[in-house]
């Protein structure tokens, strides 16, 4: 990757990091530079060097001038030995995957160790203590360039449930604040899909492709990124004008049509993607497909979520769709029909009355959302690939 005359910037974090690439990849192209990026969310050694295979000429010559790449955590050490990052954006540090990452405490050290291999900046998300701790450390070694991105605090106070991020334990209430000079981007406002981001002093309107206040933060993460990355390049105007018309990463929060009624999918990742995403519908939905896979190995996890903005599902579906009910039952919310066998959940949900909203909200896990959406007929892998 050294032959990228712009360098490589990779994206972190538990979650987000599909739509903060997919959103930091448009910003870059609409500033005319050619990138290579890792589009589907294949971030695991194997994934990027499949997209890199697809890219090298026969010579082996990459010619694009930056990279854009989604990095696993666990994966960042291995990767970023070869990559040799510039710079790097960290999101959130969320609980993901206990059966394997176990603590929080241990991703922090990984993202910790990744920033060793980082060149020239890091920027990250001053609202999560975690990453406040992280930066004391890229403080005392005074190597990086150091900037912040986040939320005001009127913000995160009307949001149920925060941002969901894990709870430093050892830190919390002794992490003094990031500096006010070094926070590049803060969510200040946020209606649905409208959001104001402070940059600087000065406040910008700039309309999500998806609402929610995770991706309002993960714009605000790639706006940061990419201003210190491109330098005197960096043009707010046309980096606005690239997030406005970025298309929806597959599945998250994407709107697929279905005859006379949008599909929405809602991504099941883990407690803080389900959380977020309920927090921030837009409507009481009137028509729900809820399904769990098989892979996901401990799904105890969902009864720390808050369900109350269902008020009904129609059907339960996917290998796990019984543990799904008793879930739903629990939280004392009514349901419909268990169907384990998808494409026969999806055909009952079709089969229901249209909904007055005339919107049919999934809520899905990864494998679940792959196979409806090619179901549905949609069998690209990357609504926004170029």
């Amino acid at each position: 990757m050294a032959q990228l005359p712009h360098g490589v910037l990779i994206v972190l974090g538990s979650n987000g990091k599909s739509t903060t690439t997919n959103i930091l990849t448009a910003i870059v192209r609409e500033h005319g530079l050619s990138v290579f990026t890792n589009p589907t969310g294949a971030n695991l050694p194997q994934g990027i060097a499949s997209a890199l295979l697809s890219e090298v000429t026969l010579t082996g010559r990459l010619k694009r001038e930056i990279g854009v790449i989604e990095v696993d955590e666990a994966f960042g050490e291995i990767l970023c030995r070869e990559l040799h990052p510039t710079a790097a954006v960290i999101l959130n540090l969320q609980i993901d995957q206990i059966y394997r990452f176990y603590e929080p405490e241990r991703v922090a050290a990984m993202f910790s160790r990744i920033l060793g291999y980082v060149s020239e900046r890091v920027v990250l998300n001053r609202d999560d203590n975690f990453l406040l701790s992280l930066s004391r450390e890229v403080e005392a070694e005074n190597r990086l360039e150091l900037s912040f991105f986040g939320a005001s605090q009127s913000v995160l106070d009307a949001a149920p449930h925060g941002q969901v991020l894990a709870r430093d334990y050892g830190n919390e209430g002794s992490t003094a604040a990031a500096p006010k000079s070094s926070v590049y981007a803060e969510v200040v406002a946020l209606n649905g899909n409208d959001a104001v981001l402070r940059i600087g002093d000065i406040d910008h309107a700039v309309r999500l492709p998806v609402r929610g206040l995770h991706y309002a933060v993960d714009t605000a993460g790639a706006l940061a990124i990419a201003a210190g990355a491109l330098g005197d390049r960096f043009d707010l105007d046309v980096a606005i004008r690239a997030v406005e018309g970025a298309k929806t990463v597959y599945g998250r929060g994407e709107v697929l049509r279905d005859g006379d009624v949008d599909m929405e999918i809602l991504l099941l990742k883990n407690l803080a993607s389900l959380q977020l995403n309920l927090d921030y519908l837009d409507h009481t939905p009137d028509s729900v497909l809820f399904a769990l896979d098989a892979d996901s190995r401990d799904p105890s996890w969902l009864y720390a979520a808050d369900l109350s903005r269902l008020k009904y599902v129609d059907v339960v579906s996917g290998p796990k769709a019984a543990f799904l009910a008793l879930r739903l039952a629990y939280e004392g919310i009514p349901f419909g029909v268990i169907e384990p066998d998808i494409v026969k959940a999806l055909g009952l949900l079709r089969n229901t009355p249209r909904p007055a909203s005339g919107i049919r909200t999934l809520i899905l896990d990864y494998d679940q959302m792959i196979l409806t959406r090619r179901h549905l007929g949609y069998r690209d892998l990357e609504a926004g690939a170029a």
